[in-house]
C-alpha cells in the first residue's frame, strides 16, 4: 500500500481577473502558502495554453518549472468543460454554448468536433508534462431522458450509449497512446453519473484500459448512492479523487430532485470540507486499503462559506485525513521465525 498523496487544489473555482488568481504562476504561489503540494489546472487559455503544451515540451518544461519554483506540482489537467461538448442533446445547446470559443455558437457540428480535438490535444500535453492522469466530463445525450416518463422508446438507451460510445473511443485511444488514463467525474447532468450508467458506457468502447473514474462523495451525496460501496465495487478504475462535502436534508418541500431551487435552498447542496456528511475517514481508510496512488484534491463548492475560508481550511483537513500506510503487522512483535518443514509439523503432516 501506498500513501495517498497530497493535500492538492482544483484550481478551476477560484481563477479570477485579479491577482493572484489570474496567472497560473500567482495561483500556483497562493495555493503553496496555503499549504497544498499539488494543483489540479483547468485548460482555461488565460491560465494554460493547451494547444502550445500539446506540440512544445520547451513550454510543459518552462510550467512545471514555474510550479516546482512555486513550491507545488501539477497533479492533472482539466478539461471538464470540453468533455461536456462532446456530447450535448439539442436542448441544451445554447446553454453550453457558453463553454465553446463565441465563433462556434450555434454551430453544434463544429462545436462537439472542437471538443474532440481539446481531448487529443489534452493527451499530449498530459503525456508531456509526465501527467498520469487527466479528468473530464463525458458529456449528454440521455439526461433528458433520467426519468422513465414518458416512457422510452426500446432501444433508445442502447442507442444512445452506442453512439457516445463511438465519439469517445478514438480519445480513449489516443490517450492509450499517450499512457494516460482519462478520467471520467462521475456527476449529475452527465450520461456518466452513477455506477450503472458507467457500466453501460465500458461496454460501448470494450472495456477500455484508459476508461477510469474520478471520485468524488459529494454528487453521490446528492444523489444518495452509497459512495463506500461504489469503492468497493470500482476502486480498480478509481484513478482519481475529488475531496468535496455536501449534505443532503430532505423534507416535505422537496428531495433529491430539488424543486428548481437555488443552491442554498435545495435539500442536496455542497459544503466546504468538514461542514457537510461526508465520511471522509472512512473513504481515506477504503482508498488506501485498495492501494490509489493518486492526489487527494480539494474541489471547493460551497453555497455559504467563502472560497477564502474553504481554501484555507481545506488543506489541513486533507493532511489530517492522509494514512500513512503501515510497514509491519501489528501483531508481528508475537510472531515467530518460520519454514516448510515447521509448518508442516504445526499441520500435524510430519508427525
Amino acid at each position: 500500500m501506498a500513501a495517498i498523496k497530497g493535500p492538492a487544489i482544483f484550481l478551476a473555482q477560484f481563477a479570477g481577473d485579479k491577482a493572484p488568481f489570474d496567472t497560473l504562476e500567482g495561483m500556483a504561489k497562493w495555493a503553496a502558502s496555503l499549504g497544498y503540494k499539488g494543483i489540479q489546472v483547468p485548460t482555461d487559455p488565460k491560465l494554460f495554453d493547451l494547444e502550445i503544451a500539446a506540440e512544445s515540451q520547451e513550454y510543459c518544461d518552462k510550467v512545471k518549472a514555474m510550479c516546482a519554483e512555486a513550491g507545488v506540482e501539477i497533479t492533472e489537467l482539466s478539461t471538464h468543460l470540453q468533455g461536456q461538448l462532446v456530447a450535448v442533446h439539442p436542448a441544451y445547446d445554447e446553454l453550453f454554448d457558453n463553454f465553446a470559443p463565441e465563433h462556434l455558437h450555434g454551430k453544434p457540428k463544429e462545436r462537439t468536433e472542437w471538443a474532440i480535438n481539446q481531448l487529443m490535444l489534452a493527451a499530449k500535453a498530459s503525456k508531456r508534462l509526465g501527467l498520469k492522469a487527466h479528468v473530464t466530463f463525458s458529456g449528454a445525450l440521455m439526461w433528458h431522458l433520467v426519468y422513465p416518463w414518458p416512457q422510452r422508446p426500446a432501444g433508445l438507451v442502447d442507442e444512445g450509449f452506442k453512439e457516445l460510445g463511438n465519439r469517445w473511443r478514438p480519445i480513449l485511444d489516443a490517450f492509450e497512446e499517450a499512457g494516460v488514463d482519462l478520467c471520467y467525474e462521475i456527476h449529475p447532468g452527465e450520461d456518466l453519473h452513477d455506477g450503472a450508467t458507467f457500466e453501460r458506457f465500458l461496454q460501448e468502447v470494450g472495456d477500455h484500459p484508459r476508461a477510469n473514474i474520478l471520485f468524488d462523495p459529494s454528487h453521490f451525496v446528492l444523489q444518495q448512492l452509497d459512495y463506500l460501496d461504489f469503492i468497493d465495487r470500482y476502486h480498480d478504475r478509481i484513478k482519481m479523487f475529488h475531496v468535496k462535502d455536501a449534505e443532503f436534508l430532505p423534507n416535505g418541500r422537496s428531495g433529491v430532485y430539488g424543486g428548481y431551487q437555488g443552491w442554498v435552498d435545495r435539500p442536496g447542496r455542497f459544503r466546504s470540507l468538514g461542514d457537510g456528511q461526508v465520511d471522509f475517514k472512512s473513504i481515506f481508510t477504503k482508498l488506501t486499503q485498495y492501494g490509489f496512488e493518486g492526489w487527494a484534491v480539494l474541489e471547493w463548492e460551497c453555497c455559504l462559506k467563502d472560497s477564502a475560508q474553504g481554501a484555507a481550511e481545506g488543506a489541513p483537513f486533507i493532511a489530517s485525513h492522509i494514512i500513512e500506510p503501515t510497514k509491519v503487522a501489528f501483531d508481528d512483535f508475537a510472531g515467530a521465525g518460520s519454514s516448510t518443514e515447521r509448518n508442516r509439523r504445526i499441520l500435524g503432516l510430519d508427525k
